[in-house]
């Protein structure tokens, strides 16, 4: 009987220490809310100099439910080139509080022509090229992201 009361304390101290893990938000998942409908897309997250300068350059293919999230941490004016961009990509530009405030789609692969955001933003969603058309996204939906609901809650 001493066994199993062991066991069953054993088992509780391993869920108490795996609940900060299984509570942290999801971070690869970024939903897109336009209208009616929600988007679910699986990112990657590009917060640090190096994975925000190398972004998706190199790739030869990206799920259609796939794209890479750039958090520069502040808003601020924001410029991309499709430099060793081996296939075209929709650019979404986001507000800290989840608005996307624009949508460059059809990035030409390895053009270098600048791609503003045309206002300050604190984050550049890239999915696939044509993608936004095929699913009527516009400026004005909005992103469901664990980094855009620690924005909100900061602020509130």
């Amino acid at each position: 009987m001493r066994a199993i009361g062991n066991v069953i304390v054993s088992a509780l101290l391993l869920l108490a220490s795996l609940a900060p893990a299984l509570a942290q938000d999801n971070e690869d998942i970024a939903v897109i809310h336009s209208g009616d409908q929600s988007f679910t897309f699986t990112v990657e997250i590009a917060d640090s100099p190096e994975e925000t300068s190398r972004g998706l350059m190199f790739r030869e293919e990206l799920a259609p439910d796939a794209g890479m999230l750039f958090d520069f941490i502040n808003e601020r004016p924001a410029s991309f080139w499709m430099q060793n961009t081996l296939i075209p990509l929709d650019m979404l530009f986001i507000k800290a509080d989840g608005e996307i405030v624009r949508i460059h789609e059809n990035a030409i692969p390895m053009d270098t022509t600048p791609i503003p955001s045309g206002e300050p933003v604190r984050f550049v969603l890239e999915i696939p090229g044509g993608r936004s058309a095929e699913l009527g996204l516009e400026a004005g939906a909005r992103l469901e992201h664990p980094r855009v609901e620690a924005e909100i809650q900061a602020t509130e």
